[in-house]
């Protein structure tokens, strides 16, 4: 298990409690894949083995979106072991589409329907 020879990208974005961060992710080689290691204060993200590390970068981005992340993009500043510094493009991940807030249901609606009615109908 070994990161020689990896790839590595500079992750920014807004993180779960919306403030700002930049780290590094970092890849570990387990025989032909990969994973995506991430380390931001006390957490530590590991993404499943892929087989390139693009992929293994991809689930990264997934996993964090999953956990609330926001706004992320990368850039390599590493590759193959080879130091790039920030000649590489930032690549931005577009968020997942917010959930639809749910419905009221029929009840609610009644109700709702009923408190507008005895407004309309109290004197002024």
């Amino acid at each position: 298990m070994s990161g020689a020879g990896c790839d590595k990208h500079q992750l920014a974005g807004l993180d779960d409690r919306v403030r700002g961060f930049s780290r590094p992710v970092e890849f570990e080689r387990v025989g032909e894949s990969y994973r995506g290691l991430l380390r931001y204060e006390a957490v530590r993200v590991a993404t499943e083995l892929f087989p390139t590390q693009d992929a293994a970068l991809l689930a990264m981005i997934q996993l964090l979106q999953s956990r609330g992340y926001r706004q992320l993009k990368t850039q390599k500043s590493f590759s193959n072991g080879l130091y790039l510094g920030s000649q590489e493009l930032w690549v931005e991940y577009p968020d997942p589409p917010e959930a639809e807030p749910e419905r009221a249901g029929f009840l609610a609606r009644l109700l709702s329907w009923c408190r507008q009615g005895s407004h309309r109908n109290s004197p002024s």
